[in-house]
């Protein structure tokens, strides 16, 4: 879709017409469902996510500035509604604070490469707690002051989970040397990322420099 047929269209959904709201969401539904995904437990609920964040796209269409990118701005709402549904209705026990995270020796792992979706695969597999600190730190780019704002953790909690999920990926990466494959059946299929300029293969490198803020 252009910029100009998007534009034309997001005109028409806010006229009310339902045909518009109706293409509108076909549209960025693959989108927007790949960021649920990343923060729900399964499908169903990342449906939930997702509906919950389509109708405050359509309820605060008229705030969009036509002039920056729409699909940076639908991403945002559909992060901020999927850490607003995991505060509403998950209740974590946050692991201790640590003041610093410890580095573990990675040079065992240096040379494994992974492809984008098999390291989303083994995120997938993380606890909820620490898969939401991992995606918020790692993928959407926020510091631990902000998290633990979102979440209203302190920023220490955030460190701590964020460093024990990069532990359980490193062993995950480590089983997957021995082990052909990752276990799909757990995995979520569909997961696409928001930061379109991701490269296709990522080294474990990504994983290990996570802790560096």
């Amino acid at each position: 879709m252009g910029e100009e047929e998007l534009h034309q269209l997001v005109k028409s959904c806010l006229k009310d017409d339902r045909l518009s709201h109706k293409m509108l969401y076909k549209a960025f539904y693959g989108f927007a469902m790949g960021i649920c995904l990343r923060y729900a437990n399964n499908r169903y609920e990342a449906s939930e996510i997702m509906n919950q964040g389509f109708f405050k796209v359509f309820k605060n269409l008229a705030k969009y500035d036509v002039n920056k990118p729409f699909k940076a701005w639908l991403g945002r709402i559909m992060v901020n509604t999927s850490i607003d549904y995991y505060r509403a209705n998950l209740k974590v026990a946050y692991t201790e604070e640590l003041d610093k995270a410890e580095h573990i020796n990675d040079t065992d792992l240096a040379d494994k490469n992974l492809s984008y979706n098999e390291l989303l695969d083994m995120i997938s597999l993380l606890p909820r707690a620490y898969r939401t600190i991992f995606n918020l730190f790692a993928i959407e780019g926020y510091t631990h002051e902000e998290i633990g704002e979102m979440l209203n953790i302190s920023t220490g909690t955030s460190k701590s989970n964020l460093h024990k999920a990069r532990e359980k990926l490193k062993k995950m990466i480590a089983e997957s040397n021995r082990i052909p494959g990752i276990n799909q059946t757990q995995a979520n299929d569909n997961i696409v990322p928001i930061t379109q300029h991701t490269p296709p293969n990522l080294s474990v490198s990504f994983v290990n420099n996570v802790t560096k803020k």
